[in-house]
């Protein structure tokens, strides 16, 4: 939204101008890493955490007011290098001066727990410039913005964090090839745990990247057999039903393990959520640090898996349904 306000006192009339965008997160639910190498994804948009930003005119340099950085933009930490690129290409497109703006960010999002902090940071942004500028986006410049910051945060990434960031619905994503969307079939009963440690996506992609040149027959065998699972998952999430999307999420986390992108903290959660119940359980994200996500059989169930995952030390839990569509 826009909001102009006019003041008026005995001696002088100033006008307050004001934008403001919101985002919720995202979670890959199957097929991360493969969906770089061209095999599908799904991700699945996440409402329990987000961003909200609020742009203000306010004369001199562009300023941060957030958690994750205060003070000029021009002297923001490297790793908000591609926000601030994509803040600069905004407003050239926009028509207005890279100056007299404060940018404040609230957001419930941890970074780097696969959960698409950056992503969500940035389309927050770019919609509160566009309302700042009081001009209505499109969802194609919208993503572009937005892309501008991932690809300094992730090196090569898919797009798949931007395009479920800005929908309502679960995606297939595929690169090179038309999105789609996915109706589930019934409710879907999900816990996510954050492992309380930071993973490093582009250095996670790097990584199978560096294995699929060392060893192209295996590695590629690996990437394919999680393109298979994820078509699997597809129909399990409209017709099949929970159990044989729990055995998908198993099956695919075996092939993230060869990848060498889980760990022994992830594999704890993982290992704890199947023992109390959980029809299937693995990484989501890049890996290596991060969070998991968990497949409950009911409402009661997820509300006791995610005390357990508590209790054994997870640092945050959210249990969350994914509701059927019509």
């Amino acid at each position: 939204m826009s909001t102009n306000k006019l003041t008026i006192t005995e001696n002088y009339t100033t006008t307050e101008k004001s934008g403001v965008g919101i985002a919720h997160s995202k979670l890959i639910l199957i097929g991360e890493h493969a969906v770089v190498h061209g095999q599908p994804a799904i991700a699945i948009p996440f409402p329990l955490v987000g961003v909200e930003s609020v742009i203000e005119h306010r004369k001199g340099p562009i300023k941060f007011d957030s958690t994750f950085y205060h003070g000029p933009m021009d002297s923001a930490p490297l790793t908000l290098d591609g926000i601030v690129n994509s803040i600069h290409e905004t407003l050239k497109y926009l028509g207005l001066p890279s100056r007299d703006l404060i940018i404040r960010v609230k957001s419930s999002i941890p970074p780097g727990k696969g959960l698409g902090s950056s992503a969500s940071v940035a389309i927050a942004i770019i919609r509160s410039l566009f309302a700042y500028a009081n001009v209505t986006y499109t969802e194609k410049e919208l993503l572009h913005f937005a892309n501008i910051a991932e690809k300094f945060a992730h090196g090569s990434p898919s797009g798949i964090d931007t395009l479920t960031i800005t929908s309502e619905s679960p995606v297939w994503f595929e690169k090179d090839n038309p999105v789609g969307y996915i109706s589930p079939g019934e409710d879907f009963y999900f816990i996510v745990a954050d492992s309380g440690r930071i993973g490093d996506t582009r250095s996670a992609v790097e990584s199978v990247a560096h294995l699929l040149k060392k060893a192209p027959k295996k590695i590629q065998a690996k990437i394919e057999r999680i393109g298979e699972l994820t078509h699997l998952a597809k129909h399990a999430l409209e017709k099949a039903g929970k159990n044989l999307l729990g055995q998908m999420l198993n099956e695919a986390q075996q092939e993230l393990v060869a990848l060498g992108v889980s760990d022994d903290g992830l594999d704890r959660l993982i290992n704890l959520a199947r023992n109390e119940g959980a029809l299937g359980a693995k990484l989501t994200g890049g890996g290596n640090g991060g969070c998991i996500i968990a497949l409950a059989k009911n409402e009661i169930h997820s509300r006791q898996l995610a005390d357990k995952l508590k209790e054994f030390g997870a640092q945050a839990v959210w249990p969350f349904v994914l509701r059927k569509q019509d």
